[in-house]
């Protein structure tokens, strides 16, 4: 019902709009048409009228003729006293333009230069009748315009004019334009082609300019001699109809404006009554509809009814008593719809009874997430691995991922989401009683093999904490002394290699310090080897104690040591050098009563642009530690390339 309802209103906006817009553009065609005739009469009138008072200053002019007798003019002018119907007054101006006679006489007006006046300059300039420009006349203070007919001598040459005063106020010859009625806000105006208002029926207007071009471009087509129609703004900020016509004579432009608001008023009240009317009929026909869609649905309500009945499993089957061929169909599609669904239904849930005891027997851990990315259920062997329950939130249990593993596994699984790849990663899970665990995860994404629909995601999860240390431990092995605890020679050259890669990318300095022990064999041949290797124990862990947290230190083989230090330059390689001959200088160890003392002979050097392998920086170091040696033992040798002499520190010297 409510569905019919909005179908009616619909219907009848759509109609009611269709009868604004095709109303509009009627009215307003019907209106332009009107305006159209109406300025075209309203300049035809105001031409005309122009045009007799032209046509009687010329016949006053054959009257007085070709003198300048002010007397003779005066009585011609005070014969002709019928022309104060048409003018507020009438001037003769001489060649040189000033006033000899007036009428009515009027104090100052005789003897009025007016030769810098524009209508004299225009009439002495065209030699034919011509309209002034709006001014204010000084004696009523009015605004007015002259319209004047040039005299000439007997020789033609000008002699001056003859000029009628017309005002511009609501009467005179503007009196049928106060008359025009367009309703209640549309109106009429006259302008001067040089944009000066000469009639507007707001007289505050009248001589003030018309609106500029980018307000009102059509009025400005018009004072270039355009006649026409158009829609527009007017003053007020509204839009207009505006019909243009021109008075050739005076070179005015009549205007006439009718807001589109008022144009369309009378559409607008039919449209309204119109409206009412549909809403008056829908509110009469509701009523009948709303029986006939009783009756029409009564047993698609009965169908409603039974459907929610098998829902609830309250019966099995629907069954209408309707002749309605149509629904008999539905009732029986959907009874073996629902036949197809139990069955469905009963396979599936088997199948899901057959795959929660797969997933609960498993002996690994496995999950099933969603397509959101939220992990749906986890088995009794994954709960038991990370050692939450299942009443406790995915985002609780997330926290524990180890953070340095979080952002990386978070990236991996979205990629995964998004493009249906496999889910492969390795991570640390800090359970809630503190043991650290290194898990291998492996999810896949199930999709639909007939539409290629994803379902979701099923992943394996397997704890590799011991795999994870032994490795650990097999990596320390392959690169430790299991004497010392130091690097060996395997683990110190690829510290070396990745140092020397950095010198070469950012000139980062590093220095290397390489030294055996003096007198070390007497330790051997008379204390055995276990006493050899209680040395060795003691001065790996002074040199390791001497040397910075960030440097390496390595026993390579024998009693043979180096010392990598990274950033460092030779300034500090010097005191680092001397400062551990100096701690291992002082180490000794006893064997029968007798005292056993080693020192050392290192040769120090840095990285240098020339060198383009570690072997050259070992090179150096190894000839700088026998150099020492050379020069008495327990001293520190400088040697870098493109040095003549090696830099010698020697303790004892």
């Amino acid at each position: 019902m409510l569905g019919l309802s909005f179908t009616l209103l619909l219907l009848i906006a759509l109609v009611l709009g269709m009868a604004w817009q095709v109303g509009k553009t009627m009215v307003q065609e019907t209106n332009m048409s009107h305006l159209r005739y109406e300025a075209t009469l309203l300049a035809d009138e105001v031409t005309q009228q122009i045009d007799m008072r032209i046509e009687a200053l010329e016949r006053l002019s054959e009257m007085i003729g070709p003198t300048d007798d002010a007397s003779w003019i005066s009585h011609q002018l005070r014969q002709n006293d019928s022309l104060m119907a048409w003018f507020e007054g009438i001037v003769v101006a001489n060649r040189d333009g000033k006033i000899i006679a007036d009428w009515p006489a009027i104090v100052g007006r005789v003897g009025l230069e007016t030769a810098e006046f524009e209508y004299f300059r225009m009439l002495r300039g065209i030699r034919r009748p011509y309209v002034s420009e709006p001014f204010v006349g000084r004696a009523s203070g009015m605004p007015m315009v002259l319209v004047g007919v040039p005299r000439f001598t007997e020789q033609g040459d000008f002699d001056g004019f003859i000029g009628g005063v017309l005002s511009l106020d609501s009467g005179g010859i503007f009196s049928r334009l106060a008359k025009v009625r367009l309703g209640e806000k549309g109106y009429a105006g006259i302008a001067t082609s040089s944009g000066k208002v000469l009639y507007h029926p707001n007289s505050s207007l009248i001589n003030a300019d018309v609106p500029s071009k980018e307000f009102n471009p059509w009025l400005d087509l018009a004072l270039d001699g355009w006649e026409g129609d158009a829609v527009g703004q007017l003053v007020q900020g509204e839009m207009a109809l505006q019909s243009y016509s021109q008075v050739w004579s005076a070179g005015w432009v009549v205007g006439l404006y009718l807001p589109v608001s008022q144009a369309q008023l009378p559409l607008a009240d039919f449209i309204r009554q119109l409206w009412w009317t549909w809403v008056v009929l829908v509110l009469l026909i509701f009523p009948l509809l709303w029986w006939m869609l009783g009756r029409v649905l009564s047993p698609l309500r009965h169908l409603e009814k039974q459907i929610g009945e098998v829902g609830l499993g309250h019966r099995e089957s629907v069954s209408l008593a309707t002749k309605m061929q149509e629904l008999q169909q539905v009732a029986s599609t959907f009874n073996r719809v629902e036949d197809e669904r139990q069955l469905l239904l009963g396979n599936l849930q088997e199948r899901e009874a057959f795959l929660d005891s797969v997933l609960n027997a498993a002996p690994q851990g496995m999950f099933v997430a969603n397509m959101k990315g939220n992990i749906t259920y986890m088995n009794p062997a994954l709960l038991e691995m990370l050692g939450i329950s299942t009443d406790v939130p995915m985002q609780t249990w997330l926290t524990q991922v180890h953070t340095d593993d979080l952002e990386g596994a978070k990236d991996m699984w979205l990629h995964s989401l998004q493009t249906g790849s496999d889910f492969v990663r390795q991570l640390r899970f800090l359970r809630s009683d503190n043991e650290l665990l290194w898990l291998d995860i492996h999810a896949r994404v199930v999709m639909l093999s007939q539409d290629g629909h994803t379902l979701g995601l099923v992943g394996v999860v397997k704890d590799i904490t011991e795999r994870r240390q032994q490795e650990a431990i097999q990596r320390w092995e392959a690169e430790h002394d299991p004497l010392t605890g130091l690097l060996n020679r395997r683990g110190f050259e690829r510290r070396l290699e990745e140092a020397f890669a950095d010198f070469q990318k950012t000139s980062t300095p590093s220095a290397l310090l390489l030294f055996d022990l003096d007198h070390f064999k007497p330790i051997n041949d008379e204390g055995g080897h276990a006493l050899g290797d209680e040395m060795l124990r003691r001065i790996a862990q002074v040199v390791a104690w001497e040397v910075r947290r960030s440097d390496h230190v390595a026993r390579q083989g024998g009693d043979e040591f180096g010392v990598l230090l990274p950033s460092c330059t030779l300034a500090q390689a010097r005191r680092i050098a001397e400062s551990l001959r100096q701690s291992v200088s002082e180490i000794s160890v006893t064997h029968a009563g007798k005292e056993y003392m080693v020192t050392l002979s290192i040769g120090v050097t840095t990285f240098d642009d020339i060198d383009t392998s570690v072997e050259d920086v070992l090179a150096r170091a190894d000839a700088g530690s026998y150099k020492a040696k050379e020069h008495g033992r327990d001293g520190v040798v400088v040697n870098m390339p493109n040095d003549d002499v090696m830099e010698l520190f020697d303790q004892h010297k």
